[in-house]
């Protein structure tokens, strides 16, 4: 018996060496002209399926006793030759089949065809199924054809005890290689699935309250809604720069202005910034907003929200973080930024003069920058003293003005605004105000900004004057949210890095 499980490829331990494996490339487009010579086509149009293997192995022992022909396709992942007959295992998306085939059963021809496969074909068959003396779920092929001829190797795989191991498994290759990545790792496309099931969720949770979901521009000739440094571009017939967006912010509160009551939009924004494991340039992001509401209304829906997701298996799939148990039910803690750093820190932030406070926390910051003010100084404490410490959920309301330009102030003390961020996890998930609808102070909060800008910080947008007209044209009180797609996948996921639930994520260039 001669055993296949990476035919040629067993020396294969990353991509790179499979692209050095010519002799096996070679054998293999030798195969293809030998399969065309048999005037078989080895990329055929269409195969009709009558089950997927996972309605196989699901009905087995119903499909097995009807003793009806089972037609199913997939990717060939072993091979095992044993003179006139083989076995070998078919995949089909994430389940597998073994498939037994012979010589007198499939004829002369059809053996022949099967002599050429290797592993990572893609193949259809079709016949009836069986049981092996070791109970093993068969399918005994009466009809084979080539669907897809493999011409790049798969990676090693060793199986033992229902355990899985590749012989290529850095991470950096497998997000560089989502293909190969897909094929061999289930967990992969659990993860792809389980983060389509989320978005799919999170529209039908706001369409059934009413939200309509519309789509603004990624190329803007002004970015806006955020401090962050965009990506350029150039549109040669308008001879202008463009944008990509850094946030969907400003179109989407014209659009409210302009008299739809809800509106959400679920897309792609990109900021010019570091890489981690939370922070990427492109990245997915929910925002809404809702007319006549506060920030407290949103506090009430997330919790709605992400508890329904955390009891949808299909979506969540675990409860921990980091080996912490997280508590998603309702109702989470909310409380003031104020009271967060006081209780972490010893320090009050509360109505403080600039340089006194600067002094405070330049003992628990490494550095201090001369030009930081408040607003800034406040971030970068609660940033290191606090936000690592909240693991469940959390509601941390009510920031300085300076660090939030496109919010209400706070009735109560105008040196802060309606705004919160929910902290899970040790980091942020959302992100919402109320939203600031005064033009006269929206821009004089611009033309701050712009001082900044001025001052050499690449992060201050410019001042947007189509979305101002809006603003004096009339927007009525709103409440407007933001949720990170990729970091609420992680979260639910179980996932360590935005890399891990984005498919194919921005990585530096292979030396």
């Amino acid at each position: 018996m001669k055993a296949r499980t990476a035919p040629e490829a067993a020396t294969a331990e990353t991509p790179s060496d499979v692209d050095g494996l010519d002799h096996v490339r070679r054998d293999r487009l030798k195969k293809l002209s030998r399969i065309r010579e048999l005037g078989i086509d080895p990329y055929p149009y269409s195969y009709h399926k009558t089950h997927t293997v996972g309605d196989v192995l699901e009905r087995f022992d119903q499909l097995k006793d009807a003793q009806k022909k089972v037609r199913l396709a997939g990717r060939l992942m072993s091979l095992r030759l044993m003179g006139k007959a083989a076995f070998a295992h078919l995949q089909d998306e994430d389940k597998r089949l073994q498939i037994y085939v012979r010589r007198d059963v499939i004829g002369e021809p059809g053996w022949s065809l099967f002599l050429l496969l290797d592993i990572g074909d893609i193949v259809g068959v079709a016949g009836l199924l069986f049981k092996t003396r070791t109970e093993e779920r068969t399918l005994e092929v009466a009809e084979l054809q080539l669907l897809t001829k493999n011409l790049r190797p798969l990676p090693a795989v060793k199986e033992k005890d229902d355990k899985t191991w590749y012989g290529w498994d850095a991470q950096e290759e497998r997000y560089r290689n989502r293909t190969i990545d897909l094929i061999l790792n289930s967990n992969s496309r659990k993860m792809l699935l389980r983060r389509s099931r989320l978005v799919s969720f999170i529209r039908n949770f706001l369409d059934e309250r009413g939200y309509v979901e519309v789509e603004t521009p990624i190329l803007q000739p002004i970015y806006g809604g955020a401090n962050a440094r965009p990506f350029t571009t150039y549109h040669h017939t308008y001879d202008r720069e463009l944008y990509l967006r850094i946030a969907d912010e400003l179109y989407l509160k014209r659009l409210i202005a302009g008299g739809i009551p809800r509106v959400y939009e679920i897309g792609k924004d990109f900021r010019n910034e570091g890489i981690d494991r939370f922070h990427s340039p492109e990245f997915t992001m929910l925002e809404c907003y809702h007319a006549y509401e506060n920030y407290d209304y949103y506090m009430d829906l997330l919790e709605e929200l992400l508890s329904l997701l955390a009891k949808d298996p299909s979506i969540s799939a675990t409860k921990r973080w980091e080996e912490r148990q997280i508590d998603m039910s309702p109702p989470y803690e909310r409380i003031t930024m104020a009271q967060l750093i006081r209780e972490h820190s010893r320090i009050d932030i509360t109505n403080r003069d600039r340089n006194e406070l600067a002094l405070e926390i330049k003992k628990k910051l490494k550095r201090v920058e001369p030009h930081w003010g408040i607003g800034k100084l406040i971030d970068e404490l609660f940033t290191k003293e606090v936000e690592p410490k909240l693991i469940q959920p959390t509601f941390v309301k009510d920031y300085p003005v300076e660090t939030s330009p496109l919010a209400k102030r706070h009735p109560d003390n105008p040196a802060l605004v309606e705004r919160f961020e929910l902290f899970v996890g040790g980091g942020e998930i959302a992100n919402a105000f109320s939203e600031l609808n005064d033009p006269i102070d929206q821009l004089r909060r611009f033309e701050d900004l712009l001082k900044l800008r001025e001052q050499g910080d690449e992060e201050a947008p410019p001042i947007d004057r189509d979305f101002i007209e809006a603003l004096e044209i009339g927007m009525p009180p709103t409440a407007g949210l933001g949720i990170g797609i990729d970091r609420l996948a992680m979260l639910l996921t179980g996932g360590s890095s935005i890399r891990e639930v984005t498919m194919f994520p921005v990585l530096k260039p292979k030396e």
